[in-house]
């Protein structure tokens, strides 16, 4: 098999740059990408646990911790205590959280937009339904 026939590596290599494309974007915010997945998850539902949050971004809770940790510091975040679990903690983003998302959102488009540049409409609409699929990720 040669490497651009291996689905792994194929994957794999295209990950990296993306992940390299939208840290240099996010930079410019004073982020780095391992805070990208938990920002993006909490756009997606603010409130959900710190056990929760660690499963959606598929990290280690302790590597949870670090990354939450990290955010409060830059006031991005804030963490409030469940009244009947005092070590469960539920997720917020605070309004510079908040305020982040729309430009956020519109560099990863960016960073997208650039990688499928050389796929037509319907190339890029079918590459992402395979990815769903082959993900097993549920299709709207």
């Amino acid at each position: 098999m040669k490497h651009y026939e291996s689905l792994g590596y194929l994957v794999s290599h295209l990950n990296i740059e993306l992940q390299n494309a939208l840290d240099e974007q996010l930079k410019r915010y004073q982020l780095d990408i391992k805070l990208w997945p938990v920002l993006f998850a909490l756009w997606q539902e603010e409130g959900i646990t710190q056990t929760e949050l660690s499963k959606r971004c598929d990290v280690a809770n302790y590597t949870m911790t670090r990354l939450l940790d990290q955010l409060q510091t830059q006031g991005l975040i804030h963490r409030h205590q469940e009244a009947d679990n005092r070590r469960a903690f539920q997720i917020y983003l605070t309004n510079n959280g908040k305020a982040l998302e729309q430009d956020l959102i519109c560099e990863a488009e960016r960073v997208n937009d650039n990688f499928l540049v050389n796929l037509s409409e319907d190339e890029q609409a079918s590459f992402i339904l395979m990815l769903n699929k082959i993900n097993r990720f549920p299709t709207s």
